[in-house]
């Protein structure tokens, strides 16, 4: 975090990677996302994710869409509330 803006450097989407909403949680490791691609995809939480980081219904994420079936992704990051909000102010989500 820079002492005078209170930036942070957040971790971006790779180029084969979105960002998404998670709409739903369905259970055990499962979300429904809305991706900013306009895509609404099966969101799977991994392994090295499920109990570390515990993902809520309106989180911003990153997500990986599969190649074999575009109707899934794979979770990536979450950001924190106030990560998302400065993604909302430099304009790379809505």
């Amino acid at each position: 975090m820079t002492e005078n803006s209170g930036r942070r450097n957040l971790r971006m989407p790779n180029s084969d990677e979105v960002f998404a909403v998670v709409t739903e949680h369905l259970g055990g490791n499962h979300v429904q996302l809305q991706c900013a691609d306009g895509e609404e995809r099966l969101g799977r939480i991994p392994g090295r994710m499920k109990y570390r980081t515990w993902i809520e219904q309106d989180d911003i994420v990153v997500a990986e869409p599969w190649d074999w079936q575009d109707e899934k992704a794979t979770i990536e990051w979450r950001y924190t509330s106030q990560d998302a909000d400065q993604l909302r102010r430099e304009g790379h989500i809505d």
